[in-house]
């Protein structure tokens, strides 16, 4: 079985600074390429598992997404990291507009999309990661079986457990402590 490190996007991979769709917008945070090439020398698949409101808001469109995906991946990859997959959910349960306005097993917290890689890449949950920047983010992984909760500290409030580690930086994260 493979291991991973899932993590969230906007506010772990770049700066969150709202509904972001062009590449002029997007600001990588500091640590992110050394954490994720660790991650990988540490024999780690990388997904990245994002809600996407905006596009269940009509801030940008599906293909505005898959769009600045493909130049996030791209920038990754050109710093040596090879993203495995990216999941994604479109939908709001209040704010979406047409047929994104629905609840969904994939949004976070629901662990719908881990449990999609999980099932694609063959993952043991338990010995994975998960990063994220929000209450919602730490508890899909906990409502998955992720063996490692990290919460970055950012814009949002947050309520911390005793599963969970807390860090003000990536470049704090050390992935190796964790490895037996």
């Amino acid at each position: 079985m493979n291991r991973a490190v899932f993590l969230d996007r906007d506010g772990v991979i770049n700066e969150d600074v709202g509904y972001i769709y062009k590449p002029e917008e997007f600001h990588f945070i500091d640590g992110i390429f050394e954490l994720c090439r660790t991650a990988q020398e540490l024999g780690y698949l990388l997904i990245i598992v994002t809600n996407q409101a905006g596009i269940a808001r009509g801030h940008y469109t599906e293909e505005d997404f898959r769009d600045l995906n493909d130049w996030m991946i791209s920038e990754l990859r050109r710093n040596s990291v090879d993203i495995t997959a990216v999941f994604y959910c479109p939908y709001h349960p209040e704010c979406g507009i047409g047929h994104y306005k629905r609840d969904s097993f994939d949004r976070k917290p629901h662990p719908g999309m881990i449990f999609k890689a999980r099932d694609e890449f063959d993952i043991d949950l338990s010995k994975s990661f998960l990063i994220g920047d929000k209450d919602s983010d730490i508890e899909a992984g906990r409502n998955a079986g992720v063996g490692e909760l990290i919460l970055l500290k950012g814009k949002y409030q947050i309520s911390c457990a005793d599963d969970v580690s807390v860090y003000e930086s990536l470049l704090d994260i050390d992935l190796g402590k964790w490895i037996i």
